[in-house]
């Protein structure tokens, strides 16, 4: 008896985190919020707004280790764009004209720069739950999969 009671829990919880993720991926404006990144070491606070144009933005606004051992900012060095390599790393945007697809209930369409990197690769985005969000980069038939944790 008490393995069945323990099912049927599981059973409903499942439900509720599938009915609660299902609900935030539906809401094409579910995705605006702020989130803490970590990637390749570097712990980062990334916004993501929504834009005139009804796509979404995706920028760092905060990142925990700012500055060289000189004290100095540091920069966007390994952008591929030369003309980007001046931005500071709190600043970097990360995905422009992200695109919400109604029929898959994801974000995609565009790229997503990893700026540890410097490369950029294709991305699709979805909510695994309320506070986690799935950043899957995809270049040269790899991927990877970034999950974002919301704060805001």
């Amino acid at each position: 008896m008490r393995k069945l009671i323990a099912i049927i829990y599981s059973v409903m919880a499942f439900a509720v985190m599938s009915a609660a993720q299902s609900s935030r991926n539906a809401d094409p404006d579910g995705i605006t919020g702020e989130y803490e990144v970590i990637h390749q070491g570097e712990n980062t606070k990334v916004r993501v707004t929504k834009d005139t144009d009804g796509t979404y933005r995706a920028q760092v606004f905060w990142v925990e280790n700012r500055l060289d051992e000189d004290g100095n900012v540091r920069l966007d060095e390994k952008n591929p764009d030369k003309s980007l390599r001046h931005v500071e790393c709190d600043k970097i945007v990360l995905m422009s004209g992200l695109k919400y697809d109604s029929d898959k209930q994801k974000w995609g369409g565009t790229k997503v720069y990893d700026p540890t990197r410097g490369i950029r690769a294709n991305v699709v985005c979805e909510f695994l739950s309320d506070d986690s969000l799935c950043v899957k980069g995809s270049l040269l038939g790899f991927s990877q999969s970034m999950y974002w944790r919301r704060i805001k």
